[in-house]
C-alpha cells in the first residue's frame, strides 16, 4: 500500500462527510441505548404495612426477569410477600443493537482513515470501492433489522416495567394486600436510540448511491453508455 497522505477534502465530498456523520450518529445510537439506567416503583400494602415503597433496578442488557423487587418488611407481612421479579428478557435485542452499533462505529474510523490517507490507492483501481459499496448494503439491512427488533423489545420493556407489573405478583392478590404502581424512570434515552437507529438506516442507505459511484461497476456502466452513443450524421 503507499504512504500516508493526509487530505482532508473527502470530508467535502459526501462519501466522506456522510462518514462522518455516520460515525457520529452510531455513538449516539449505542451510548443512548447502552447507557440507560432506571427504576420502577411500587407502594405496597399489606398486614401491617401501609403504602411501603419497593422498588426494582434495571438497566442494558434488560435481563428484566434477573431483577427482583425490593421486599416490604417481610415480618410485618405474615409471610405473605416473596421475592417478586420483573418480567422478560431483552437482551438479544438490546446487545444486538448496540453491538453492531458499536461495530460500525469502528467501521466509520476506519474508513475515514482510509478516505482521508488512502483516497489516491482507493481511487486507483483498487478493490476497496467495492468492499465498501458490499458493507454499505449490508449496513443498512442490519440497521434496519437491529432496529426493529430493539423497538419491538422496547414496547415490551415499558409493559414489564409498567402498570401491568401488578399483574404478575400473587402476593398482591390475597386478601388484605394490595399493589399500586408508582412511577418507573423515564425512557425518553430509549425512545431516542431507536428513533437514531432509523436515521442511521437512511444515512447509510443514501450513502450507499456515492459509495457506488465509486465503484467498477458504477464505472463501466458510464462507459457502456458512452461507446453505446453514435453522433447522428446528415445525410448526402
Amino acid at each position: 500500500m503507499s504512504d500516508f497522505h493526509l487530505d482532508l477534502s473527502p470530508l467535502k465530498e459526501p462519501l466522506g462527510f456522510i462518514k462522518l456523520l455516520e460515525w457520529l450518529f452510531a455513538v449516539f445510537a449505542f451510548a443512548s441505548c447502552g447507557g440507560y439506567k432506571g427504576v420502577t416503583t411500587l407502594l405496597v400494602s399489606c398486614h401491617g404495612v401501609v403504602n411501603k415503597t419497593i422498588t426494582a433496578s434495571f438497566s442494558y442488557p434488560f435481563r428484566l426477569n434477573t431483577v427482583v423487587f425490593t421486599p416490604p418488611d417481610p415480618t410485618r407481612c405474615n409471610g405473605t410477600w416473596t421475592d417478586v421479579y420483573l418480567v422478560g428478557n431483552f437482551s438479544t435485542s438490546a446487545q444486538f443493537f448496540v453491538t453492531f452499533g458499536v461495530l460500525i462505529f469502528f467501521y466509520c474510523m476506519t474508513a475515514l482513515v482510509f478516505y482521508l490517507g488512502y483516497m489516491h490507492v482507493y481511487r486507483n483501481g483498487s478493490n476497496f470501492p467495492m468492499i465498501d459499496y458490499v458493507f454499505t448494503l449490508c449496513a443498512v439491512f442490519l440497521w434496519l433489522v437491529s432496529t426493529a427488533a430493539w423497538a419491538k423489545a422496547l414496547v415490551d420493556i415499558k409493559i414489564s416495567t409498567g402498570h401491568r407489573i401488578m399483574e404478575e405478583i400473587p402476593a398482591c392478590k390475597i386478601d388484605g394486600s394490595s399493589c399500586v404502581f408508582a412511577s418507573v424512570t423515564s425512557m425518553g434515552s430509549l425512545n431516542v436510540s431507536v428513533i437514531f437507529g432509523l436515521v442511521n438506516m437512511i444515512l447509510w442507505g443514501g450513502n450507499a448511491w456515492f459509495v457506488y459511484k465509486e465503484t467498477s461497476l458504477h464505472q463501466s456502466n458510464s462507459n457502456s453508455s458512452k461507446s453505446g452513443f453514435y453522433p447522428a450524421t446528415s445525410g448526402i
